[in-house]
């Protein structure tokens, strides 16, 4: 499935209404005194077909917020819709299928070592049932795509990190997700790398993929001037 085709695709809607996360309570943790919410009271909309940086300071909550738009974690509180679903009062066995059209791209790329590239990339569409031919032609298409043609049948653990971190990319975006989550994508690259990842990143983007990137690289927000939301101390300090 090239690229070209998410052209034209429904994208991703976000909306959050003071959205707070806190991930345990005080009874649970043995620790005394009130536990700190990771998120607290974030308010913004995503429009469809945007690109946003994720920025802040560590422990800021950006792996947070990416978790709830990924649908890995709920709101504690507060309102988070996403593809016009208002999360909190969404069954849980409709999730699945809302997660499906999210991509993921991790920041250590966690791909299977005992999977080759293409299995690798392949395994969100077998996931998913899609016919073994049309997983072939896709699969290919993808790596191709990503410069990885010559590499369908290399173990991760041969792989440069430029090298798994675009075949992260490729599993996450084969299934072409409306929106793309990537988390510290670039921060394990040397410059040149990263700067391929984010071409690719800005490829999608122009196809009309939603797209929210967290990165700590000055030099790639410098190249690629987009809107951020900035978080600190779980909160969201400034948005535009």
């Amino acid at each position: 499935m090239a690229p070209g085709s998410w052209t034209g695709m429904l994208g991703a809607m976000i909306r959050l209404a003071e959205v707070g996360l806190r991930y345990a309570a005080p009874a649970l943790t043995g620790q005394p005194g009130p536990v700190p919410d990771a998120l607290r009271d974030l308010s913004c909309i995503l429009p469809t077909g945007s690109f946003h940086w994720l920025l802040g300071p560590s422990g800021a909550g950006k792996s947070s917020l990416l978790a709830l738009l990924h649908l890995a974690l709920r709101p504690s509180r507060g309102e988070l819709e996403i593809f016009g679903h208002r999360i909190r009062e969404t069954p849980r066995a409709a999730l699945p299928a809302l997660r499906r059209r999210i991509g993921m791209v991790p920041q250590d790329s966690r791909l299977l070592p005992y999977l080759t590239v293409f299995d690798n990339v392949a395994l969100p569409l077998r996931l998913a049932g899609v016919a073994e031919a049309q997983i072939r032609a896709d699969v290919t298409e993808m790596l191709d795509w990503v410069g990885l043609a010559t590499k369908t049948m290399t173990l991760p653990a041969a792989l440069s990190g430029g090298e798994q971190q675009r075949a992260a990319l490729a599993r996450a975006v084969v299934a072409r997700p409306a929106l793309l989550l990537a988390d510290e994508p670039t921060g394990n690259l040397d410059l040149p790398q990263a700067r391929r990842v984010l071409a690719l990143l800005r490829e999608m983007h122009r196809l009309g993929t939603t797209i929210v990137v967290a990165t700590h690289a000055a030099t790639l927000i410098e190249e690629y001037p987009a809107p951020a939301l900035y978080l600190q101390e779980g909160a969201l300090i400034a948005h535009g």
